[in-house]
């Protein structure tokens, strides 16, 4: 799992000045990324892991320059993917949450089974903060 600290971007809004409908996924990547390269695997998956499901509950508008907190954790891994969960909050009050379901790919984009170091990475991630 992984915390990062971040704030609305002017683009992460809309015309109602409330973050826009996808800059929570925009979050959680962000956060996918910093967990994956505090394992040091973020240069060898990145980019082959397209995304297979998205939810996302949105609970409370954001506006332009709010800090937020982004908690991401590895909530499961399979054979060939790994899903998410995720929570945007601001102080203890959640804005947002959800999950992501990624599946590692080939070259020819078919689903390959993880190696057993990067299982093992993710499995035991632990907790950090950034």
């Amino acid at each position: 799992s992984i915390t990062i600290r971040r704030r609305i971007q002017w683009f992460d809004t809309d015309s109602s000045t409330k973050y826009h409908n996808t800059a929570p996924l925009r979050l959680m990547e962000e956060a996918e990324a910093a967990l994956l390269d505090r394992l040091g695997i973020v240069r060898q998956v990145y980019g082959w892991l397209p995304r297979r499901r998205v939810t996302i509950d949105y609970l409370w508008p954001l506006r332009f320059w709010d800090e937020v907190e982004v908690d991401l954790d590895v909530a499961e891994v399979g054979r060939t993917s790994v899903t998410y969960a995720f929570r945007i909050r601001r102080g203890e009050e959640p804005h947002a949450e959800g999950s992501v379901v990624a599946v590692y790919i080939d070259g020819d984009g078919r689903p390959r089974s993880w190696p057993e170091e990067y299982r093992r990475l993710l499995q035991g991630s632990g907790s950090g903060e950034r």
